[in-house]
């Protein structure tokens, strides 16, 4: 049996974490690889997800920068810790587990060591873009979860036959309202307004990066509001842009239309009660949210950027608009509010096309089949051995 390390940053709710907590998730529970995970911040609310797993210890290596003793300790205790277990794949997930895991597996001789990208541009200085490029030299591949990113990086000069295609897998029931909901009482705990013609059109993105582009979302919502009065706009996320974001929505009189709700762990009920939903990001690797909006079967407007075109069908499960482009995404969302038959139908496609297309089924299936295939090519002899046991056994 494979044993895997999944070395994953933090457990906070992030896209990456999540994907990377789901992961390991999906492959405890197939049965076909003995599953580990590490991190480098033992703290977050989806930790409570790895936990009920019941995996052994999960040992935090904590860093303050790449470049000092700390560093060093922590790359000879994982590198350790990846000899002491005997492990065969380690599959790494950001930036920084990226850089940290492929040199401590490297040193430990991890035959398959894959690294992780899920963004294009936008969210890497230029001096951690080239420590990443020097990163991706040590793995044997580089998992993206869009072709745009895969693009991007053969742009930065990596070579294509490191690159594997494996989407984002989206658990449906994540995106279930529990067979009791009610949308007053998501109002209420949501604290929205109560008012039965209010429409709401929602975002869900962190706070915390410039490039998720929040002011171009306000600026629509602004003209939106003017179309269509009954109109407000939920913004769930958190991070340092809250309050200038809070500001500037109040500037352009929205302070009772836009309605800053922090992270939400109820995002079923918080789309349930969404009539279309928004990416406004300049960058993107592969949103997570488009797929939970698609799969809650709710139509999207989300700006054209890394994979969102792989996943929305223009006209049929959305529209896509170019970033930055405030003007067109309104006028998107002002003939979806208009032509509500229109947009359930648009949203029931959405929901058909993740189902088809970006399963957790797929996702595991993908990853599993990259694993042995690396493993064969790295250890032939031993993986034969392997297989031999695997098919007397059934």
């Amino acid at each position: 049996m494979l044993n895997v390390l999944q070395l994953i940053p933090s457990f906070h709710q992030g896209g990456s974490e999540r994907q990377a907590v789901q992961l390991a998730r999906l492959l405890n529970e197939s049965g076909r690889c003995r599953v580990s995970v590490a991190c480098l911040e033992r703290d977050g609310v989806l930790l409570d997800d790895i936990s009920r797993l019941g995996l052994d210890e999960i040992p935090e290596y904590p860093l303050t920068s790449f470049y000092d003793l700390n560093a060093m300790k922590q790359l000879r205790r994982f590198a350790a810790h990846l000899r002491e277990r005997e492990i065969d794949v380690i599959h790494t997930h950001d930036f920084y587990s990226n850089v940290f895991g492929m040199v401590a597996a490297t040193r430990a001789r991890v035959p398959v060591r894959i690294a992780s990208k899920r963004e294009t541009s936008g969210m890497r200085t230029s001096a951690q873009k080239f420590v990443e490029l020097q990163a991706y030299r040590l793995a044997h591949a580089i998992v993206v979860n869009s072709e745009a990113v895969g693009a991007q990086l053969l742009k930065d000069g990596v070579r294509s036959s490191k690159l594997v295609t494996i989407y984002n897998g989206l658990e449906m029931s994540r995106v279930a309202p529990p067979t009791d909901w009610k949308r007053d009482e998501t109002i209420i705990a949501l604290n929205l307004p109560r008012e039965e013609t209010r429409r709401f059109v929602t975002i869900v993105a962190n706070l915390r990066h410039e490039v998720k582009d929040h002011p171009t979302f306000l600026r629509a919502a602004k003209r939106v509001h003017e179309a269509v009065p009954e109109s407000a706009f939920i913004l769930a996320g958190e991070g340092g842009l809250t309050d200038s974001l809070r500001a500037l929505a109040a500037e352009m009189g929205l302070e009772r239309d836009a309605f800053f709700i922090g992270r939400c762990q109820h995002i079923a009920e918080l789309l349930a009660v969404s009539e279309v939903c928004v990416l406004s990001s300049k960058a993107e690797g592969f949103s997570n949210s488009i797929l939970e909006y698609m799969a809650a079967a709710r139509p999207v407007v989300v700006t054209d950027v890394g994979g969102a075109r792989e996943a929305v069908a223009e006209g049929e499960t959305g529209y896509l608009v170019e970033a930055g482009d405030d003007e067109t995404m309104a006028a998107r969302l002002i003939s979806l509010l208009n032509e509500p038959e229109r947009a359930r139908l648009m949203g029931e496609q959405g929901r058909r096309t993740v189902e088809q297309k970006f399963s957790c089924a797929a996702q595991l299936t993908n990853t599993l089949s990259l694993y042995q295939k690396l493993l064969a090519e790295a250890r032939p002899a031993t993986f034969q051995a392997m297989e031999d046991v695997h098919h007397k056994g059934a």
